[in-house]
């Protein structure tokens, strides 16, 4: 019986190489010498950790990060950026979560999706991705037209094509 996964997954050496990249270009701008700032990723919990002087340079970072994410070929819409904590002294710190994986509501959202759009496959959570099986490949490829058509916020990715 054919299926595919739908998953949510993140290169971590893709993703190491863009934040490696974006610390080269805030060192050699100019509006960032003698700043106090840092960024860095830790490839355990999948946050990168940003502290900096003002808000005019963590929006400069934000979008120097976005823009090599994206030519690394990953998707901005993995990347969380969250609320900015003061740190001591006048810093600001923000830590931009990476999404890997699908959660149980996006994932819920996504089933209830396939199901209604009246196609005849089966779509199953098996913890962090989905299942969709059918009796005809093109009820398969119909099904993934329907997810991407949906505009869901997170980047997903189709994967285990099998016949």
């Amino acid at each position: 019986m054919p299926s595919f996964d739908i998953v949510s997954k993140v290169d971590i050496q893709k993703l190491d190489n863009a934040v490696n990249t974006a610390v080269k270009e805030i060192i050699n701008r100019y509006d960032f010498h003698g700043s106090k700032t840092e960024v860095e990723l830790d490839k355990k919990l999948l946050v990168i950790k940003i502290l900096t002087e003002n808000d005019m340079r963590m929006d400069a970072i934000q979008d120097i990060i976005i823009s090599r994410t994206m030519k690394q070929g990953l998707d901005a819409g993995c990347l969380d950026f969250g609320k900015e904590h003061v740190a001591a002294g006048a810093l600001l710190r923000k830590e931009v979560k990476v999404t890997d994986g699908i959660e149980k509501e996006l994932a819920k959202k996504i089933v209830k999706s396939i199901k209604e759009s009246g196609l005849k496959v089966q779509a199953s959570i098996m913890e962090d991705q989905i299942r969709v099986t059918a009796k005809k490949i093109d009820d398969l490829q119909n099904a993934i037209s329907v997810v991407r058509q949906s505009g869901f916020e997170q980047p997903l990715q189709f994967i285990n094509f099998r016949d």
